[in-house]
């Protein structure tokens, strides 16, 4: 079985939003730090092209939560694959996702963080599916609302191909 990828989200859309998203999380923190979770691995890209924008101070750490494994559906069992390297207390904290689906990742990992005490927990997320949502989350900041199609690209992945593509497209499978 073969597939091909249908561009859904050019490059320059995707810069152009996250600036305009880095500027209301700007205005929004005003001169305080932002401590930004980045949730890996899709997360990555976003994430760095986010925090170059940011006009606050932000300091960076990384979480591998996994739900997925090889297939074009959460499995829904959650996983912790890496744990933050420093402790989040007192802390603004950003978590930063590639995409939001079904939100028991989000769910999972936002009530794990909430009970390690951060001074606020907000989440940002490039892409959101909110019709293939089965556990409700609250997103602060996001970027697209998709429909409830596979993509791929900007850091997300189909069996670890694509994340290397500069804008968003949708798995169509032969």
């Amino acid at each position: 079985m073969g597939e091909r990828i249908r561009k859904l989200l050019s490059e320059e859309e995707i810069d152009k939003r996250i600036a305009e998203i880095a500027e209301q999380i700007s205005r929004d923190y005003g001169e305080e730090q932002v401590h930004l979770i980045c949730v890996l691995k899709g997360g990555v890209f976003f994430t760095c092209e986010l925090a170059k924008r940011l006009r606050v101070p932000v300091s960076l750490d990384f979480m591998c939560v996994s739900s997925y494994g090889v297939d074009t559906k959460s499995s829904g069992v959650v996983k912790i694959v890496k744990d933050l390297d420093e402790g989040i207390e007192g802390k603004n904290v950003l978590v930063v996702e590639d995409i939001i689906d079904s939100g028991r990742t989000l769910s999972y990992l936002l009530r794990n963080l909430k009970n390690r005490n951060p001074k606020s927990l907000k989440l940002c997320t490039l892409l959101d599916k909110p019709e293939r949502r089965v556990v409700e989350v609250n997103v602060d900041y996001t970027c697209f609302e998709i429909p409830d199609e596979f993509v791929v690209g900007y850091g997300l992945d189909y069996a670890q191909k694509y994340r290397n593509l500069p804008y968003v497209g949708v798995v169509e499978l032969d």
